[in-house]
């Protein structure tokens, strides 16, 4: 599971992978996935959003090497 992650986070963070937070592509899916008040985060509420909702983010990665592996 963890090199699902990292393999998501790899490709979703190019450019930002040191500052996710600030990436417009990660802020897009949190928006769309979490809600409008989601993507205006800084790097604490980011890292607490995903350590809150580890459970949802466990099964949508799944879910994307899933569809990976298609």
């Amino acid at each position: 599971m963890i090199f699902n992650a990292l393999r998501y986070y790899w490709v979703a963070a190019k450019g930002y992978r040191l500052r996710p937070w600030r990436s417009p592509y990660l802020r897009w899916r949190i928006e769309t996935f979490f809600g409008p008040d989601a993507a205006a985060l800084d790097a604490a509420g980011f890292f607490r959003l995903l350590w809150r909702e580890r459970a949802r983010l466990r099964r949508f990665l799944a879910w994307a090497d899933a569809l990976r592996r298609l």
